[in-house]
This record gives C-alpha cells, structure tokens and sequence, in this order.
C-alpha cells in the first residue's frame, strides 16, 4: 500500500488527489481488499516512469460476528454498477436493501453490498496503457540535404498493474531536403515542451522554442523559432443535469389528509468525478376537506358479519364511487413504476361514467392519484 507521508513519486509526475476507498471485496466475513485510485495529470518527462496510480488494503465486512442474520428480509440485488476501468480488469458493484429488520430488533448483519471484477476488453491486458494518436510530423532537423524528423504522442492511462507503459511515445524518421548550396542557418536545439496551457484537464496547447545561433551577416533565416502542439489531460468533471420541475400534482386523497407530488428528469448523468444527481422527487402535504363521517352507520357496519362487509366493498369496486353531479368509473389499476429505484411513480385514474341532468355542479371530471414506489437508491 502506498504511504502518502512517504510517497517517492518522480517530480516528474503529477497526480490527483487520491480517490475515496472503495467497498470491501467481500461481502462475507472472509478477508477482502479494498481499492483507491488517482489519475496521472501530467508526465513532464517521458523517460522517466509513473507509476502507482492505484492503491490495495485488507478489509473485512463490517457487519462480521457470530450472530445468525437469517432473521432479516432482503430485497433483491440491484443492478451492477459500471466497470471502474475502461481498459482490462476493473471492479463494479450492487447494492439491495433491508426490507424487514429482525423482530428481536437487533441490527441486521446481512451484506447490503457486493463487488467484484470486471473486464471491459478483453484484449487489454493489465499491462497495456492507452495513449493518444499521433501527432503530425515536426519539421526536417535540417534546412538542406539529409536530416530527421519526429511525432510524438501522449499516456492517457498508464497500465493497471502498476508497470512501466512500453508504448513509444516518440517516432522518428531521416528526411531530406534540397541539396545544399548555402550557409545553413545556426539554431540552438529545441528547448522542453511546457506544461499543457492553463488547463487542469480536457484539451490545451504546450509550445517548444529554440535560439537563432549564426551571425546577422550570414544573411536571412527564414527557419521557425517556435512549435506548438495539441495536448491533452485526464477527462474534466461532467455534473449532472436535470429538467426543471413538473407540476404539483393533485391531492391523492379527495377528504381528509393526502400528499402531491412532483418530478423532475435526468438529461446528463455524471461523469468523471462531477457532481451527483439531487433528488427526483419532492411531495408536500395536503388536505382538501375534513372526511363526513355518520357514528350511528359505522357503528352499525361493524356489527355485520365480516363476509357481508367484504362483499359490500368488492361491490363499491365493481360499481365505482359516487360524486355530486356524477357516477365515476371503477379505479384502473396502478401503472408500473416508472424507475426500479431511485423514487419512481405510479398512477391510476377514474373516469367518469355517467353525469346527472339535473345538476350544474363543475366539480365532476376525472380523477387521477399518484404514489411513490422504488423509493431505495439505486
């Protein structure tokens, strides 16, 4: 494992700031590990290596004792989340959530988490690093007869097992110029490239200068002083995007006390460490009207025997509800959520059936109720 304190990175090298540590790769009580990442911001000398972009330690679950878990009702596992990696062996994970907690009310030692490796191509080795395109072709060394010319190309990622990356990230080739006649001009060699133009991620420029050495009598030089090329550091943080909000929607309950509720949708996941999504969905409280309620009738109806009030409410189904003005039709049945986790929405609606002749009351339209379902985070 990397010691931070006593961290013998080259100078050459520049790294983010180590990640959070991963879940622990068991989910039982068994010793697992659990993994950190940084990523190589800049390499200012090619010769020399960077290494140690990800870091390992032991870990065990934290739920771990002798104590029997079986009493505790989970949900299903939820879907697998991305590789971690883009390139060879990586890891992901899935959640699921405690449904009904054990009855003695002790603390449920069942995993809630699982990770495990994943591979995202299976021809890239742990060994192999990606890198760029090439560039273009600097200019011939020399301004007449034979010379050599070069193209470079950069590390995006070094190799996950902690090697050195083999990938040439120079090229170079002879070239030649018009025979020479002349006194060639007298330059200095090039200097370094700089460090990529004021960015601290995405794409930038870097530039190279060298010195005209040869005396002003010698006549005109007609050679370029100064290159500059593309350059390209990791990727920059992509926030998540979302709509504006939806409407309330109407009280679920047409007496007494109800909720609304509201949504908004995702238009952009995030991406490369930017901002996680907030809440989907908000509900308020609400309340049209105390519920009318006849004590000599309840009394009564809870006198009947049960099988008569059962089939007296399969009937009130069948038939739907009254209104002023109005008969409705039966409620549909819920919709299917609109999410498998995350705070989804289910609806129903009634429709009217039948308006009465006789009245002018506007109150009878249809009706429509909202519920949350899939309220666990994915």
């Amino acid at each position: 494992m990397v010691d931070k304190e006593k961290d013998d990175t080259p100078e050459t090298c520049i790294y983010s700031d180590w990640s959070p540590w991963s879940a622990c790769s068991s989910s039982t009580c068994e010793k697992g590990k659990q993994m950190r990442q940084r990523m190589l911001k800049a390499q200012l000398d090619l010769s020399v290596p960077c290494t140690e972009t990800q870091d390992f330690q032991p870990c065990m679950d934290p739920g771990c004792s002798d104590e029997d878990g079986s009493t505790c009702m989970m949900s299903e596992w939820i879907t697998w989340s991305p590789c971690s990696l883009s390139c060879g062996m990586g890891m992901r994970s899935r959640e699921r959530y405690v449904k009904q907690f054990p009855e003695d009310g002790s603390r449920c030692k069942v995993p809630t988490e699982e990770t495990e490796e994943c591979t995202v191509n299976e021809e890239c080795a742990p060994s192999s690093c990606l890198v760029t395109e090439w560039g273009e072709w600097d200019e011939c060394s020399a301004s007449c007869g034979m010379g050599m010319k070069k193209r470079h190309r950069m590390i995006k990622m070094t190799p996950a097992d902690g090697s050195m990356c083999k990938a040439e990230a120079t090229e170079a080739e002879k070239c030649m110029m018009p025979e020479c006649h002349t006194i060639p001009c007298m330059l200095s060699p090039w200097s370094e490239w700089i460090l990529c133009s004021s960015v601290t991620c995405g794409k930038g420029m870097r530039t190279r200068q060298r010195m005209l050495k040869s005396a002003a009598e010698l006549g005109d030089c007609n050679e370029e002083l100064e290159q500059a090329e593309k350059c390209m550091l990791p990727e920059c943080p992509i926030n998540c995007e979302l709509t504006e909000w939806s409407q309330w929607s109407e009280c679920n309950k047409s007496c007494g006390k109800g909720h609304m509720i509201r949504t908004r949708m995702i238009e952009m996941e995030p991406q490369f460490g930017g901002a996680p999504c907030p809440e989907t969905v908000q509900r308020k409280k609400c309340r049209i009207r105390k519920c009318l309620k006849n004590p000599s009738t309840e009394k009564r109806r809870w006198k009947e025997p049960r099988e008569k009030r059962k089939s007296e409410q399969v009937k009130e189904d069948l038939d739907g509800e009254q209104f002023p003005g109005c008969k409705m039709k039966p409620w549909t049945a819920w919709s299917e959520c609109s999410k498998l986790c995350g705070d989804g929405i289910q609806e129903r609606f009634m429709t009217v059936k039948k308006r009465f002749k006789s009245t002018q009351i506007t109150s009878c339209k249809d009706k429509k109720e909202l519920r949350a379902c899939n309220v666990h985070p994915c």
